[in-house]
């Protein structure tokens, strides 16, 4: 069993906070990443939007495209409008043989609203996420026939936070909506982080490590404080953190029994003021190249 180890460049540009990590660029989150050993790297916003230019720009940095974010508006949208809305970035997708569309509904989401507590974010009844589950479906469908797995991303502050919502979503669709597992969204939602994945690992096509930091997100709920608010205050961290909440070798543990192949990916947004990004990277990579060794997951390293 075999798995590649990607980062999110978040750490070096925060694409929802881009004022908390102005003295970043996208070129030192790409070298940075690549001298630590990631061999892939989730799409940033401030990449190259082209294909051709996006291709040429990761080509130089020598690291591979390991899914990226789409901003989901099926709950408005139809099957087909929702197509046409997504078309452009699957291509670019299949032509980069990236492994994923990593794909959330955000058009109810309160995630991007730094004056929004989380206790606000919307909560649907277990028919509406089944209804929602089957129109998804369809469009993971379509989207398979293109060659580009769906991997949806529960998120915290969306309708997919928890875990009855991801239980409902699986439980309503079809095998071709797969999962984004995420272990820092799940335990600060309030889910079984080692229990999702034991109950949802044959769904599981894409995986974030990512761990939290238990004090901060208490304070967050306690306080009523927003999404963004959280990340501000420290809430995610990278594994390898002392200050972390997760065990991750159970989740190494469980990815090797249920044989996963793909990618792991860390992806932890902080303040780089306060958590350096390749300090903490280099961290996350450390740690997770241990653990994988420990659970018998072979890792495609290439320096």
């Amino acid at each position: 069993m075999s798995v590649k180890i990607g980062i999110s460049p978040i750490a070096w540009q925060n694409d929802d906070l881009p004022d908390l990590t102005a003295a970043y660029t996208m070129v030192q989150a790409l070298q940075e990443a690549r001298a630590i050993g990631y061999t892939g790297v989730e799409r940033g916003r401030r990449m190259p939007q082209d294909t051709e230019g996006l291709r040429a720009y990761l080509e130089r940095y020598d690291i591979a495209l390991c899914g990226g974010w789409c901003s989901g508006n099926l709950m408005r949208n139809s099957v087909r409008e929702e197509i046409d809305a997504v078309r452009a970035q699957v291509e670019q997708f299949v032509a980069l043989n990236a492994p994923c569309l990593v794909f959330a509904e955000c058009s109810n989401t309160v995630q991007g609203e730094i004056a929004t507590p989380l206790g606000k974010r919307p909560k649907l009844a277990r028919s509406e996420i089944m209804a929602y589950a089957a129109k998804l479906s369809d469009l993971a469908k379509w989207m398979a026939d293109q060659g580009m797995p769906l991997a949806y991303h529960h998120h915290m502050g969306s309708m997919i936070e928890d875990r009855e919502d991801v239980d409902a979503l699986m439980e309503g669709s079809t095998p071709e909506v797969t999962l984004l597992y995420d272990t820092g969204h799940l335990y600060f939602g309030g889910a079984d982080v080692l229990g999702t994945l034991k109950t949802w690992g044959h769904r599981v096509h894409h995986v974030h490590l990512k761990d939290v930091r238990r004090d901060v997100i208490r304070r967050v709920r306690a306080e009523g404080r927003s999404f963004l608010d959280a990340v501000i205050a420290g809430a995610f961290t990278v594994p390898g953190d002392p200050g972390g909440a997760i065990d991750f070798k159970s989740v190494t543990d469980e990815l090797a029994k249920i044989g996963y192949e793909g990618w792991i990916v860390v992806e932890a947004e902080q303040d780089p003021a306060k958590a350096p990004p390749y300090e903490y990277s280099k961290r996350g990579y450390d740690h997770i190249l241990e653990i994988c060794r420990q659970s018998g997951l072979d890792t495609a390293v290439r320096r």
